[in-house]
């Protein structure tokens, strides 16, 4: 069974007592570990971590689940992870690593952490882009075009889900379709009736629809 948000994977769980589950750390709505803290001890079910953050972030709790799958993630690494799992419930294993997570929630909520790679498919290849060679990202629907200095990358994710991954201390939105990494700011200039331009580093020039002075204060502290 999946669920589209954190919200509706608590509800699944309380209804349907799964012995295994599969958690997103970022989802809509409530994160993975807000999902767990409000399911509670009672029907806490093994978990598996399935994350898009470099392999250094996932130090923070990685040891305190079964296991994590870093996306993207191929068939076999699938199924190995499954295996672990099924070898786990057959154990005692299973509730050392239960009573771990507990503990891991027992804990101040662990820091945020942000994407600082972004996995772009291409052909039968996945490259991964860095945020920081990241001049903008650009909406168009569905997709997303990530403008670096020597060439674009699309992919398929909207802009508000991004949003939620990145550094807000690296990237602004300045309207409703695009994203600025703060370091390609070079100044904002004036145009007609109050509105204002970013000008990036490279001369590129995009329209901002947020308020001047907000802007002005992000880029103050950033």
């Amino acid at each position: 069974m999946k669920s589209a948000n954190g919200n509706e994977a608590v509800t699944a769980v309380k209804k349907h007592s799964p012995d295994l589950l599969f958690l997103d750390v970022q989802m809509p709505g409530l994160g993975g570990f807000d999902v767990l803290r409000a399911l509670g001890k009672e029907v806490m079910p093994l978990v598996i971590f399935v994350t898009a953050y470099d392999q250094h972030a996932l130090k923070a709790f990685e040891v305190h689940a079964l296991d994590y799958l870093l996306k993207p993630f191929k068939q076999g690494r699938f199924e190995q992870t499954v295996q672990r799992a099924r070898e786990s419930l057959a154990s005692r294993q299973a509730g050392s690593v239960h009573q771990s997570l507990l503990d891991l929630l027992g804990q101040a909520k662990p820091a945020t952490e942000h994407l600082t790679r972004i996995p772009v498919k291409t052909g039968d290849r996945v490259i991964f882009v860095k945020t920081d060679q990241i001049h903008y990202i650009e909406a168009a629907g569905n997709y997303l075009v990530l403008h670096t200095a020597k060439e674009n990358h699309v992919v398929r994710e909207t802009l508000t889900a991004l949003e939620e991954k990145l550094d807000p201390k690296q990237f602004l939105r300045i309207n409703r379709s695009t994203l600025v990494n703060l370091e390609q700011i070079k100044e904002l200039q004036p145009l007609f009736k109050g509105d204002h331009a970013v000008v990036l580093l490279n001369g590129k020039q995009l329209t901002m629809t947020r308020g001047i002075r907000e802007v002005q204060e992000v880029l103050k502290f950033s």
